[in-house]
C-alpha cells in the first residue's frame, strides 16, 4: 500500500522555526513580530496564504508588499531547519512501515526545496520514495491534485493519507483517499468534526493502524 504523509504538523513540529522566519520578514518591513500561537494558527496553506496571514495581522493588505514577504520568506526557508524536531517514533514508525512493505511519499503545502531541506536535516529524507510540494503542481491542498499526483510519483493503487488538518482531511475527502489524523499538529477543529478512519497521537501506534486497514483492504478485495 502507498502511504503519504502531510509534513508540518503530521511529521515534524516545524512551527518554531516558521516562526523565526516570519518575524525576521516582518522585522525587515519595520513590523512588530508575532507570538508563536498566533504564527502556528497559519500554517498550512501554503507561503502565500501564511504571508498574507502575518501581513493581515497587522492590518496591511497590499499586493506588492505581499510579493515582496513571499520571496523574502522564501529566500530563508531552505534553511529554517534548526529549531523543528520530528515528532517522537517518527523514525522508528518510517522504519517499520517500509519493513511492512508499504512505499512512502510526502504532500505537502510546503515548496520540494525545503521539504527536501529538513527532511535532510533530520536524517528522514531516504524514507520517501516522491515528495510533492506546494509548488509542484497549479494549486495546493486542500485540492486534490497534490495528493494525486503524490501516489502517482508513488507508483499508484490503494494509498492512504496520514496528515494532521482540516486542509489535510478536506484534500484527503477530495481525493477519495482515507485519512489517518494524527491528533498532536496543527488542526483547529476537535479531530471528531474531520473525516477519518483512524486516529493516533502516538508514533508508535502507526504500523498496527496501517498494517490493519492494510489487512481489511486486502480482504475487501478478495471478497469483490
Amino acid at each position: 500500500m502507498i502511504l503519504i504523509f502531510d509534513l508540518d504538523g503530521t511529521l515534524i513540529d516545524s512551527a518554531p522555526d516558521i516562526h523565526q522566519t516570519s518575524n525576521e520578514v516582518l522585522a525587515a518591513e519595520g513590523l512588530a513580530p508575532l507570538d508563536l500561537p498566533t504564527v502556528r494558527s497559519f500554517i498550512g496553506r501554503g507561503v502565500p496564504h501564511l504571508v498574507e496571514r502575518l501581513l493581515g495581522a497587522h492590518g496591511i493588505a497590499d499586493p506588492v508588499r505581499t510579493a515582496r514577504l513571499i520571496a523574502a520568506f522564501g529566500a530563508r526557508y531552505e534553511d529554517a531547519v534548526a529549531l523543528t524536531r520530528p515528532y517522537d517514533g517518527v523514525a522508528a514508525a518510517l522504519t517499520a512501515l517500509a519493513a511492512q512493505g508499504h512505499v512512502l511519499g510526502i504532500c505537502t503545502n510546503k515548496p520540494v526545496a525545503p521539504a527536501r531541506a529538513v527532511l535532510r536535516h533530520l536524517g528522514l529524507l531516504d524514507h520517501f520514495a516522491a515528495i510533492i510540494g506546494g509548488d509542484s503542481a497549479p494549486q495546493r491542498k486542500p485540492d486534490p491534485e497534490p495528493l494525486h499526483l503524490a501516489i502517482a510519483a508513488c507508483g499508484g493503487g490503494p494509498a492512504l493519507y496520514i496528515g494532521d488538518s482540516e486542509v489535510d482531511a478536506t484534500c484527503a475527502a477530495a481525493a477519495g483517499v482515507a485519512l489517518i489524523l494524527h491528533t498532536q499538529g496543527y488542526r483547529k477543529t476537535a479531530p471528531e468534526a474531520l473525516p477519518h478512519v483512524a486516529l493516533f497521537a502516538d508514533f508508535a501506534e502507526l504500523p498496527g493502524i496501517v498494517a490493519e486497514l492494510a489487512a481489511d483492504h486486502a480482504g475487501q478485495k478478495a471478497l469483490a
